[in-house]
């Protein structure tokens, strides 16, 4: 039987954006995101709690507060639920990388009820 060692790290950040439509943008409205983070270590080498939160609230920090239509990123592409999963996975995954983790999976809550989720899967 093979084991798996995986870390569980629930995050929250307030940032605001507004739908993009053929018609024009929809209005901006704020949501509390919910990020949940799966990390899988390697080897049996334990990471502490610290680094791992640390790590993740600078990425979450570095929009906080802020409309996420304004961000680089999502200059063309629409701030949607499931796009911020996907920028999230991209800028969470090399950083867990240098701990010597990975991101195994990662979901993304808008509100209580709707969230997207990527799960890394090997092959």
């Amino acid at each position: 039987m093979a084991l798996t060692y995986t870390y569980k790290i629930k995050s929250y950040v307030n940032a605001s954006h507004a739908m993009r439509w053929e018609d024009g943008e929809g209005k901006e409205h704020n949501h509390t995101w919910e990020v949940i983070c799966e990390i899988g270590i390697k080897d049996e080498q334990m990471i502490v709690f610290r680094d791992i939160e640390k790590t993740i609230q600078t990425v979450l920090g570095s929009f906080s507060g802020k409309k996420l239509n304004s961000l680089p990123y999502f200059e063309e592409i629409n701030p949607t639920v499931e796009n911020v999963t996907i920028w999230l996975y991209k800028l969470i995954s090399p950083k867990m990388e240098a701990l010597s983790a990975k991101l195994t999976c990662i979901e993304v809550g808008e509100s209580p009820t709707r969230s997207f989720i990527i799960t890394d899967v090997e092959e």
